[in-house]
């Protein structure tokens, strides 16, 4: 009996709400396909929004390239979609009660909102969009990083809104989205050829020190929490328990190996300023 209760422990286990056979899905079912199909329906509205806006107020907007016209509107609603997620992520983690240890009287794993849900559910709506024009452009707006790093954000989000567990590192890391409107404020400036500018070496120094914070820091924090919960982390479903273990690492070494080359191209345009001076 023993044996057999190990095997039992070692085989992947599903929450139940994977494997439910009852028709009438829950109300909270049909929340989260809302919550999806609004972030795909945002991408849509923004990126028309930001081709028009763009029209009207850049002179230069016109004259672009049609590929390069596609990817300033995608990385409009990139923009919107992480100024939301981040603003909601930083609400949730710190300013709400939602995700504080003592509250809830259950295990900080397990805490979930209507709220977290929502923003799940519209950041998966925001990764299929960009994944789908991703492969749809290929390779012009991202190579196979861009690919595997949506891949494994999809996967991650999609087990924890599933599951309901997990959320607050699935938040942690979507807050790590709050250094994307600087990254697309430099491919901006360097499209509308102002890498010589005051604003592009502040942007510049503005990622690097965005990046550092929100994508080195905050994922060796995300390490510590899960390293001093681990005791809660274990009874996380086999899968995503496994998932946990395996994804936040490889994001954090495509975090490093990107902070790496910004830091690279930082010193490369501070050295060129200096120059020029």
């Amino acid at each position: 009996m023993q044996i057999l209760g190990k095997a039992n422990m070692v085989a992947l286990s599903f929450p139940s709400s994977f494997v439910s056979t009852n028709h009438d899905a829950p109300p909270e079912e049909f929340r989260w396909i809302a919550s999806v199909f609004i972030g795909i329906v945002m991408c849509i509205i923004v990126y028309q929004v930001t081709g028009f806006i763009s029209l009207l107020c850049f002179n230069g907007y016109s004259r672009l390239k049609k590929m390069e016209r596609v990817e300033w509107k995608n990385r409009g609603f990139s923009t919107f979609h992480a100024l939301v997620v981040a603003f909601a992520s930083l609400y949730l983690l710190l300013l709400s009660d939602q995700f504080k240890e003592d509250s809830h009287g259950k295990s900080i794993i397990n805490h979930t909102s209507t709220l977290s849900d929502t923003i799940l559910g519209v950041s998966l709506g925001y990764f299929l969009s960009d994944l789908g024009m991703i492969f749809w452009h290929f390779p012009a707006l991202g190579g196979w990083e861009y690919v595997l790093h949506h891949g494994l954000s999809m996967f991650s989000i999609f087990l924890s809104l599933m599951s309901g567990q997990g959320q607050i590192y699935i938040l942690m890391v979507l807050f790590t989205e709050s250094t994307t409107p600087f990254v697309n404020l430099r491919w901006y400036l360097d499209v509308a050829g102002q890498k010589n500018s005051k604003l592009y070496l502040c942007n510049g120094i503005l990622l690097f020190l965005g990046w550092l914070v929100a994508r080195i820091i905050l994922f060796i924090i995300f390490f510590i929490h899960m390293l001093l919960h681990f005791d809660q982390v274990k009874q996380i479903f086999d899968l995503g328990f496994y998932s946990l273990l395996v994804v936040g690492p490889i994001l954090a070494l495509m975090n490093f190996f990107w902070f790496w080359k910004i830091a690279k191209g930082l010193v490369k345009t501070l050295s060129k300023a200096r120059h020029n001076t």
